[in-house]
């Protein structure tokens, strides 16, 4: 009864599962923005001089002559942007208030001094996953301290345990949406290729005529191509940037993980 009793604490004890906001809605929600900009903004006809030719330096002219593959990468372009901001915004939260490599060095101090309730208070200040797993593992700690039927490296089995099942918890919150970056470097390269081809099939077409090419076909081809080429690789470099940087803001937090839980682990062999 005692062993249910503090199994139920200690299950209370682990982060709750949380949840982002979902890629579906950030793409649909993009998708609407950029071909309503698309078509009523670079479609505008003030963009435009009388032979339907953009406007000299006018930009939304010239996207608009690049086809409807420019509104896709746009959907592609704006997604890659708001998931970064969602993330700085989650990952901020997953950080907690102060700097992880200080809390990580002031936890592993008070551990290795057997201060729980320091440590305790620390993670209550700090927040955030790395001070949540340490919080749920102590909380283990104290469950199993005293038990006489296990031995120090059981007991430190038993909390290391509960920091992997408590980063298992924790991990997917930091990683959502990650992904979907990760598709989008390769689907705005792939959808500017794709404009980019079309382009040239419109030039080519209009040299293909007998006697003087459609020069105007032409130019207007040559335009779609190098459009659609430049805002696919402009897309695919972000996305690649973005997923990069914030994958190596989740690796530093589960190597934090990592660190706390070893040094937990560590006082209860140390107790031998």
């Amino acid at each position: 009864m005692k062993t249910i009793k503090s199994e139920k604490v200690a299950a209370t004890a682990q982060p709750k599962h949380r949840k982002g906001i979902s890629a579906a809605l950030v793409i649909a929600v993009c998708a609407v923005v950029a071909f309503v900009f698309f078509y009523y903004v670079c479609g505008n006809p003030s963009n435009f001089d009388a032979k339907g030719h953009p406007i000299d330096n006018n930009i939304f002219g010239t996207l608009y002559q690049g086809g409807f593959v420019i509104p896709i990468v746009m959907t592609l372009l704006l997604t890659v942007l708001s998931l970064g901001v969602e993330r700085i915004i989650a990952l901020s939260k997953a950080n907690g208030k102060g700097k992880i490599v200080n809390f990580v060095a002031q936890a592993k101090s008070l551990l290795q001094n057997g201060d729980l309730d320091a440590t305790e208070e620390l993670c209550d200040k700090q927040r955030g996953s790395v001070a949540n797993i340490l919080k749920a593992a102590l909380v283990r700690y104290r469950d199993v301290e005293n038990r006489s039927d296990l031995t120090s490296d059981e007991k430190a089995g038993i909390v290391e345990k509960e920091v992997a099942d408590a980063t298992a918890l924790e991990l997917p919150y930091m990683q959502q949406n990650l992904n979907v970056i990760a598709t989008i470097s390769s689907l705005g390269t792939l959808f500017g290729l794709l404009g980019t081809v079309l382009g040239m099939i419109r030039s080519f077409g209009a040299m293909a005529n007998e006697g003087a090419p459609d020069s105007i076909a032409l130019s207007l081809g040559i335009s779609e191509a190098l459009m659609n080429t430049a805002m696919g690789i402009m897309t695919g470099a972000l996305a690649i940037i973005v997923y990069n940087y914030f994958s190596s803001k989740v690796e530093n937090i589960t190597n934090a993980v990592d660190e706390v839980g070893f040094a937990i682990g560590q006082t209860f062999k140390e107790k031998k």
